[in-house]
Order: structure tokens, then C-alpha cells, then sequence
């Protein structure tokens, strides 16, 4: 079986790096299925899953906060601020920063800027509860 190399890459540090047969990301235009020899694309991503399909069939599943996809026929680079393993994602604290950030957003005196920032704040969290509850039903 072919296979496409996989590097997934926060600010802070590479989380994954690995062989998949098939990577699915959130673009921003809808999400994107990758195979080996895909055609070369440089695009951004919205908050939400990544998932590597290995030789072996097992899923990998990390959370990204967004950022740009480079692919080339054999590599295919996902850079993040933030990215995430699956299995270090906290429900219990995401549902928390979501409150929080609701909360935020009913402050009238936040300017335009602010508001805007918070509004990405909010998606971001709600893209992260998203990526649980899909995993969630991934683990079955």
C-alpha cells in the first residue's frame, strides 16, 4: 500500500510525524482528503480534526486551532499555534474556556477588534467539543 508522509507541527513543538495512507483536514473551503501523490496545495485550515489513517488501519486523531496545510505528492505538512493529540484533548476544560468565552462576548464595552478576537475564541472551542464528540464516537 502506498503511503504519504505526515508532519503535524505546533508553535511550540512537531506533535506527530509518521506514514499515512490518507490524512483528512478542515479547510476552509470544506474538508480535504489527501492520498499519496496528491497534486501540491498550499491552503489554510479552521479550527477542527485532523485525521492520519495508517498501513496498519489505525486512526490517528489530533486537534488543530488552525493554520496552513502545505501538501507535495509525498509529504503533507500541517503547521498549527496550537495542535493537539486526541488523546490529551480535555472535554471538561474546553467546555469551561467555551463558558468563559461566552461570557466574555456579552461585554458591551469590548471594541470592534476585541469582539472579533473573542469570536474566534469562542469557534475555536467549539471546534475542539466538536473534535471530542467526534472521537468520542470514533473510540465507540
Amino acid at each position: 500500500m502506498s503511503t504519504i508522509r505526515v508532519e503535524i507541527v505546533s508553535a511550540e513543538e512537531e506533535i506527530w510525524s509518521g506514514e499515512g495512507t490518507m490524512v483528512f483536514a478542515p479547510g476552509v473551503s470544506g474538508e480535504l482528503g489527501i492520498a499519496p501523490r496528491h497534486a501540491p496545495l498550499i491552503t489554510r485550515l479552521k479550527p477542527g480534526d485532523v485525521r492520519v489513517e495508517t498501513e496498519n488501519g489505525e486512526q490517528q486523531f489530533f486537534f488543530i486551532s488552525g493554520g496552513l496545510l502545505e501538501i507535495q505528492p509525498n509529504l503533507v505538512t500541517v503547521l498549527s499555534d496550537t495542535a493537539m493529540r486526541g488523546e490529551d484533548l480535555d472535554e471538561e476544560a474546553a467546555q469551561a474556556a467555551m463558558k468563559r468565552a461566552e461570557e466574555k462576548l456579552k461585554d458591551t464595552s469590548m471594541d470592534d477588534q476585541d469582539y472579533a478576537d473573542m469570536k474566534a475564541e469562542l469557534a475555536a472551542w467549539a471546534a475542539q467539543i466538536r473534535a471530542i464528540e467526534k472521537l468520542k464516537k470514533l473510540r465507540g
